[in-house]
């Protein structure tokens, strides 16, 4: 379907070729009230309104020559082999938690009569409780009375593409996530490349399979030689050092990571919720992180041995060394506003897709920051922003890169 190489991103801020999206569909209406939390949401969109942003979205990346494609394409491409859609189904009921054979085999005979897109798009979807009438008990879990609406969760956070997998130069990190609402996320990626023409042989650099969350909102391959990993509410320390120690010890380019400490909190829940880079020498930033982050760099030393050293300096200090730049300026969030950059954080006014050197695609609702990047001779394309946002992830969370222009 696609020219090799399939995965080759190497910067942020690279003329974007290849980006990977999904779609919002019926697992946003599956979201209620009483289980917001389990979801991880704290509102609930309305779909026809996201569904509109959401194409705006990638129109205005066609527009920028970007080729857009869908992880639900790609997977129903993957289901066309009937042995790999049956393993696909039983270990997707599994990782939902559905382990009783009664069940088990209601949803088996639900989904058999499904073409390949119909079937991801359900299992996305999530599967009600009244759309399974006849259950034949084959055990006490089939039997018991349980008020939870549904058979199988919805994965309203799917459209967050830059989380369950993360492109590093030329393979990838398959993450863990931290909530197990999420873990069924990296299932797809994991088929994707396990199974698909396009992408089967690409390195891993992590694997779904590990002990420990990370997540691809804390990935940002700041260049050929850096790769920047944020240490979160959402992703271990250990799993950094992991994932550190996996591409040095690679053929790649990389030689240093950058490791950024940023407060566990809901608000900051990945790096580049506050931090993003937009042009060779320009980041935008959040400005409550910078007093209590800590950097530290992870490099290799001799055969299999690294070094951890905690960098003292600031911020941009840090940045003009490892990138090797005369200087570095800091964009702030509310542009410099306490009260907007707070309100705006919150929207995701940091978290940018920079889709060329100094042009980014940004929520419109953030107009104090857009219009600080604009001063600051970044442009910037804007689009609506009334649903998405409600999900709390931005331009750059609801994209996954696959092909970037090196640098």
């Amino acid at each position: 379907m696609h020219s090799s190489p399939s995965i080759h991103v190497k910067n942020e801020v690279g003329k974007l070729k290849r980006v990977l999206l999904h779609r919002p569909g019926g697992e946003i209406e599956n979201i209620v009230p009483d289980y917001l939390r389990r979801l991880l949401f704290d509102e609930i969109a309305y779909l026809k309104q996201a569904q509109k942003e959401h194409d705006q979205f990638a129109q205005i990346m066609r527009n920028e020559g970007v080729d857009v494609i869908y992880l639900t394409d790609l997977m129903a491409e993957v289901l066309e082999n009937c042995e790999v859609r049956k393993k696909f189904l039983f270990d997707f009921m599994m990782e939902g938690r559905v382990t009783t054979p009664g069940l088990q085999d209601a949803l088996q005979e639900y989904f058999d009569p499904m073409g390949p897109k119909e079937m991801i798009d359900k299992c996305i979807e999530g599967v009600r409780k009244e759309e399974l009438k006849h259950i034949k008990p084959k055990a006490l879990g089939d039997m018991v009375k349980n008020p939870y609406p549904f058979y199988l969760d919805p994965i309203p956070n799917l459209y967050f593409q830059r989380d369950p997998f993360a492109s590093i130069g030329n393979g990838i990190s398959l993450n863990v996530m931290s909530s197990t609402t999420r873990n069924r996320e990296t299932l797809f990626a994991k088929y994707l490349f396990d199974h698909h023409p396009s992408f089967k042989g690409v390195s891993r650099w992590y694997n779904r399979d590990k002990t420990h969350p990370i997540e691809g909102g804390d990935i940002l391959v700041l260049s050929e030689k850096i790769v920047a990993i944020g240490i979160s509410e959402r992703t271990d320390p250990i799993a950094v050092e992991k994932v550190s120690e996996n591409l040095l010890k690679s053929d790649e380019s990389f030689e240093v990571v950058l490791a950024f400490d940023i407060p566990k909190t809901r608000a900051y829940m990945h790096l580049d919720t506050v931090f993003t880079m937009v042009d060779f020498d320009k980041f935008t930033i959040y400005p409550g992180i910078e007093e209590p982050l800590d950097v530290y760099s992870i490099k290799r030393k001799r055969g299999d041995a690294f070094h951890i050293s905690y960098e003292a300096s600031k911020l941009e200090d840090i940045l003009k060394k490892y990138l090797n730049l005369p200087a570095v300026r800091l964009i702030r969030c509310g542009d410099g506003d306490y009260i907007a950059a707070g309100r705006e954080q919150w929207s995701d006014g940091s978290n940018t897709l920079a889709i060329a050197p100094g042009k980014v695609v940004c929520y419109d609702r953030n107009y104090i920051t857009n219009e600080a990047l604009r001063k600051n001779g970044v442009e910037v394309l804007e689009f609506d922003s009334y649903e998405l946002s409600r999900g709390r992830g931005g331009p750059r969370c609801m994209s996954m890169p696959l092909l970037r222009d090196d640098i």
